[in-house]
């Protein structure tokens, strides 16, 4: 469980990756070693799971954002489905679903014949017996932080 202090070096984090230990404990009030095991603690309890670039899908020409969403035709099949979907390179992210539909799979392509391909892949693994879909004029928001205050005892 994490705490409120837990909570704002997290939320420091989300926002820039790349701040400094001495600035991180500037803004929660303690000193930079303090900060420095915090963040050492939170990585090894797999808190912190990792780091990354956030990268403007336009940039590297990865315009087309679309969500597949995944019907299966024998639901005992879902962690096999599941598994071959976070393989698809073009897919960014897999949610198991309730509900007919099974799965939702984030994908961003250059075109729709990419997007096309990407799909039909999709319908060709086993198990799976239909997709629908949805594609996005565009992003208002995404890779957004995780509400890290609201986790934290005494937050409403």
């Amino acid at each position: 469980m994490i705490d409120e202090i837990d909570a704002r070096i997290l939320t420091i984090l989300q926002e820039n990756a790349r701040t400094s230990n001495a600035e991180i404990a500037r803004r929660v009030g303690m000193t930079a070693s303090a900060v420095f095991g915090r963040i050492r603690r939170l990585e090894q309890d797999g808190v912190i799971r990792g780091y990354a670039a956030l990268v403007d899908p336009a940039a590297v020409a990865l315009p087309v954002l679309a969500y597949v969403l995944v019907r299966l035709s024998a639901h005992r099949r879902a962690r096999e489905v599941g598994g071959a979907l976070c393989t698809v390179p073009a897919v960014q992210e897999v949610a198991h679903l309730t509900g007919e539909d099974c799965f939702l799979a984030k994908v961003r392509c250059r075109d729709t014949a990419q997007l096309e391909e990407v799909v039909m892949g999709i319908n060709d693994i086993e198990a799976v017996c239909g997709t629908r879909t949805i594609i996005a004029f565009r992003a208002l928001r995404e890779g957004g932080a995780l509400p890290v205050a609201c986790a934290a005892p005494g937050a409403d």
